[in-house]
């Protein structure tokens, strides 16, 4: 495998480069730098999409003729590491990422006209409707009821832990159509509007006091039938697909930028010895270990990507790269919490809100240090928990 960059491809990335000098405002790189989870404030990620939508590079994966750039796996590559680098807040990958592709394999000519674009520009803030209370990771035993009634589906019961559903105004959802046979041949694949009559929205706070989760409720909810994904209880179908873009993905750039960070705060942290925690021999082998695996993610992600230029879906690797990836983000927050030592321990919400003008207590590159620990607990279950994902390889790669 030839890691080299051509002269076209080291070309594009000074393109990149100097978009993200002249387009990244101090206010969005500050919005990025006190981000604790996967998602960020909509305001401040449909912000930065509007202006990469500008420049018709909202969606890198996406082709032209869905209105994406068109760029090859290398191109693409190259920009999430740009955009790491950068410090460039991240966009929600809901719509662009997750649901996109699969209005592009499934949907109607209908549905992509009509959605596609609405989720390029952000008009459309798309939330999943996955989990459900009594699930866990057993998707297929949702019971979400979708009952059907003329050109409707009405639909009673509720969904958890669903992110940022209190700005959506799309879902794309499963429901159970069908209750005989095997669980999985009874759901379908549903997008409706979250301003439907009878959806409740909940809050779930986390443990590091954010909202971004929520509970919503579904009470006589009509959704009508054109808004089915796919053919009815072939709903798996659609949600493998799409979940093969969850867990997939250019994860090595900003577990780059992460261990990078830590670097930083490392050489500004104490040791408790009267020396730079940076000085610290054991602590230089821990972020060295961090690096050795981010060596190998970035090789396995290189690797896919030379089997998605030649065509072919992430499959298994997919489940693998979700598993190393949010485990080795898990990793670097635990040497986060150590660089932090007893300032992680302070809660300092409005220090940490973009913007603030509020002083804080202790180092500020480890302000954000518990907050991400605390949220990315949940990276080894969503997405399918690890423990699934290792199932999947051991059957699909491994034929246990």
């Amino acid at each position: 495998m030839n890691l080299s960059l051509s002269a076209d491809d080291e070309r594009f990335r000074t393109e990149i480069r100097a978009f993200l000098d002249a387009s990244l405002s101090d206010d969005l790189k500050d919005a990025a730098r006190c981000q604790t989870s996967v998602f960020i404030d909509q305001r401040f990620s449909i912000a930065w999409q509007k202006i990469l939508h500008a420049r018709g590079w909202a969606a890198p994966a996406w082709p032209k003729a869905y209105g994406g750039p068109g760029w090859s796996e290398a191109q693409r590559y190259i920009f999430a590491g740009e955009c790491a680098r950068a410090g460039a807040p991240s966009l929600s990958p809901m719509g662009l990422r997750m649901v996109g592709p699969v209005i592009m394999r499934y949907g109607t000519e209908a549905q992509k006209a009509h959605y596609l674009p609405r989720i390029l520009s952000g008009e459309d803030y798309w939330c999943q409707g996955y989990s459900e209370p009594g699930s866990g990771s057993d998707l297929a035993s949702l019971q979400m009821r979708a009952v059907s009634d003329g050109d409707d589906y009405v639909l009673n019961g509720s969904k958890i832990w669903t992110t940022h559903a209190h700005f959506a105004n799309r879902m794309f959802c499963l429901v159970r159509t069908r209750n005989d046979g095997k669980p999985q041949s009874g759901i379908s694949f549903l997008l409706l509007d979250m301003n439907s009559p009878g959806i409740t929205v909940q809050p779930i706070i986390t443990l590091a006091g954010e909202h971004e989760l929520n509970q919503v409720f579904f009470d006589d909810v009509r959704v009508p039938k054109a808004g089915r994904l796919g053919e009815e209880n072939d709903g798996w179908t659609v949600a493998k697909y799409l979940l093969e873009f969850e867990r997939g993905g250019s994860s090595a750039p900003s577990l780059r930028a992460a261990l990078e960070h830590l670097h930083r705060a490392a050489r500004l942290a104490p040791d408790g010895e009267g020396s730079a925690l940076i000085d610290d021999g054991i602590y230089r082998d821990k972020l060295a270990s961090a690096g050795i695996v981010l060596d190998a993610i970035e090789m396995t992600e290189l690797r896919v990507m030379c089997a998605l230029s030649a065509g072919k879906n992430p499959g298994p690797a997919s489940s693998m790269l979700k598993m190393q990836a949010t485990e080795a983000m898990q990793h670097l927050d635990e040497l986060a919490i150590e660089a932090a030592a007893y300032y992680g321990n302070v809660s300092q919400a409005e220090a940490r809100a973009p913007g603030s003008n509020v002083a804080p207590v202790g180092p500020p590159d480890v302000l954000q240090a518990m907050p991400r620990y605390l949220n990315n607990r949940a990276g080894s279950i969503y997405g399918g928990s690890n423990e699934i994902q290792r199932g999947i390889i051991a059957r699909l790669v491994l034929g246990l």
